[in-house]
């Protein structure tokens, strides 16, 4: 499973993990509810919850956290909408600040949901279905209760008009029925899918005595109404948001927010380019940026604000699975579709000169979709592995078996002539050879050409070389880079033939494999199944993946899964830095512990009184 933002690219889902609850034996701290039912004040996909009930604030917050002030965040690109649960139009990512799900999470544990709306969860040995008990005193911005007619509001109109992605997310979830005044079922269908408890428990519920006047399905800049900590206060679409903290917040003194959502206003100000909102950044327009251009990040702050102090730079180390980036080609399009192909772009790829040269050798490749995690294929296939490849035997690349995956490397001169000429005797035997400097079509005589369609500039930094790595074969790549809105439609109806994405996991994978890599969503427009993959080999192991009753064998699952995508070479890798990288204005106060799946953010942060007031003093050039 995985945690799910309100962007196009990930819609409001929220928290996703995957695993098994013990049918016996159940800890004291549980209540045993009847028919061998637990009801508890959360669920672990694995094992057990590690926060015991009566826990009074998370880990890694200050519980004492001085309430006030603002932060001013860089949006990306525009926004047309505030409704970010339909594909039409494109909106803000902060609205997802006022609504709440059944379940929260804790940001040590990689999947455990804990109460939220929802006081305590129940469930069976089986996991057959779930039983949610909302807590009396959630209410909605209106002062009116969060009720169970809310939730079961919000899936049905979720499934049937929201997002394809929920559809397909929750396509093992049958019914949501109310049961009475606190208590709302959900009854699970469709083999054994032990993490569905937690999946539905990160259903953002919605008011449906607010949309019972409004089209659910069509785009709007009307200011919605919500449960959460904040309420939108102000926007100009496509400049500008404004946030401002609900002041009796019903949630304010739950264990899970003590501490968090200390700003009194959160605004984001949008920037269509990159180099634009850091510019902003630098001129203090802008208060907490999480860095994601090496470029930026190795060369560019050595500004007067970073040299006095009043910049902070901070390197924050994590333990969340990285997720696979690179290049993709849309396999809906016939001469995509041979793996030979594909993987001739793999070694084209120059990364050890890239790196040294361009990134100042602070990144690392990726060779895994479930990249820096237990998670990860590595050298062959173990005994338990096998017995669940062998049975696919014929319908996946033979060198699933036998041979560990290994990415090609380089000297790191920029003269790879061993992955050129790689490269060449792939796309031979794929029907392509080289006539008069152009990588031609046996069949039909026409060159290679393809467009790699981008949907922010910064892209074209690894985009550019990967051109000029095309054209020593002849093989002709013409660079787009469109803006975000324009990307994101182009992406929602697949209309590109190669692009750059990148495919965000978590430690306990589930349902959202699905969405990632299955036949049914290369089919359903606006899924993340961009590459196209259509494949019953993929699709049995990823119902294997979600049907794993324990750690262990999700586990063993996910990396046989993985050893698959890899050798079917669907992804040309790139790089990702195993560190977060942020930088703000010192004028925050910030716990120390940080969180070990969540370490960066803002969310636990607070305004320091001392050093705001001092902030002009130390930086005279920061603009407010």
């Amino acid at each position: 499973m995985i945690r799910r933002g309100v962007e196009r690219r990930s819609v409001v889902l929220g928290l996703a993990t995957a695993a098994a609850w013990p049918s016996i034996g159940a800890p004291s701290s549980w209540a045993q509810g009847a028919g061998k039912t637990v009801i508890s004040h959360g669920i672990a996909i694995h094992g057990t919850p590690e926060t015991p009930p009566g826990a009074k604030h998370l880990a890694y917050v200050n519980p004492n956290a001085p309430k006030g002030g603002t932060i001013k965040l860089a949006g990306r690109g525009t926004f047309d909408s505030l409704n970010p649960f339909i594909l039409k139009g494109t909106p803000a990512g902060a609205v997802g600040l006022i609504y709440e799900t059944l379940l929260g999470s804790n940001g040590d544990e990689a999947s455990t949901g804990y109460g939220l709306l929802a006081e305590t969860i129940e469930v069976p040995a089986d996991r057959s279905w779930t039983t949610f008990k909302l807590r009396a005193e959630a209410r909605w911005h209106d002062g009116k209760p969060v009720t169970p007619d809310d939730v079961v509001f919000s899936f049905n109109i979720l499934k049937e008009k929201g997002a394809p992605s929920y559809a397909t997310y929750w396509q093992d979830v049958k019914t949501a029925e109310k049961l009475d005044d606190r208590h709302v079922k959900f009854t699970f269908g469709g083999g054994d899918n032990h993490e569905l408890p937690n999946i539905i428990g990160q259903l953002p519920v919605l008011p449906k005595h607010w949309w019972a006047t409004r089209e659910f399905d069509r785009t709007s800049l009307e200011i919605p109404l919500g449960s959460g900590p904040y309420r939108v206060d102000s926007l100009e679409a496509g400049r500008h948001i404004t946030m401002r903290r609900v002041e009796d917040y019903w949630g304010r003194e739950l264990w899970l927010n003590k501490g968090r959502h200390n700003f009194d206003v959160v605004r984001y100000d949008y920037y269509r380019d990159e180099q634009v909102s850091f510019e902003a950044f630098k001129a203090g327009q802008i208060d907490y940026r999480d860095e994601a251009t090496v470029r930026l990040w190795a060369t560019a702050y050595d500004f007067p604000a970073v040299k006095s102090g009043a910049v902070k730079m901070a390197t924050m180390p994590h333990g969340n699975v990285l997720p696979m980036q690179g290049i993709v080609f849309n396999l809906r399009k016939e001469q995509f579709r041979d793996r030979r192909f594909r993987e001739a772009f793999i070694h084209l790829v120059d990364f050890e000169w890239f790196n040294k040269t361009l990134t100042h050798g602070l990144l690392t490749r990726v060779n895994s979709f479930f990249f820096n995690s237990e998670l990860a294929a590595t050298g062959l296939p173990s005994k338990e592995e096998l017995a669940i490849l062998e049975p696919l035997r014929g319908q996946i690349p033979p060198e699933v078996f036998d041979k560990e995956y290994k990415l090609p490397v380089t000297d790191g001169s920029g003269n790879n002539r061993e992955g050129a000429r790689r490269a060449i005797g792939l796309l031979k035997e794929a029907g392509w050879e080289i006539r008069n400097g152009k990588m031609t079509n046996l069949k039909s005589g026409q060159p290679l050409s393809f467009e790699l369609l981008l949907g922010e500039p910064r892209l074209e930094q690894f985009g550019l070389p990967f051109k000029q790595w095309c054209d020593r074969v002849g093989v002709e790549v013409r660079l787009r880079t469109v803006d975000p809105v324009q990307y994101q439609k182009r992406m929602d109806s697949f209309d590109f033939e190669a692009t750059i994405d990148l495919f965000p996991q978590s430690l306990s994978p589930g349902n959202e494999q699905r969405e990632f890599w299955g036949s049914k969503a290369a089919q359903t427009q606006g899924s993340r199944n961009t590459i196209g993959i259509q494949d019953s080999a993929v699709d049995k192991l990823i119902e294997l993946v979600i049907s794993a009753p324990d750690r262990q064998s999700l586990v063993t699952r996910t990396r046989a899964l993985d050893r698959v995508l890899l050798w079917n070479q669907f992804v040309v890798p790139q790089y990702r830095s195993t560190v977060f990288w942020v930088a703000y204005w010192d004028k925050f106060g910030r716990p120390e512990k940080l969180a070990k799946y969540s370490p960066r953010g803002w969310t636990t942060w607070w305004i320091d009184a001392e050093k705001e007031r001092t902030l002009s003093q130390r930086a005279p050039e920061r603009k407010t």
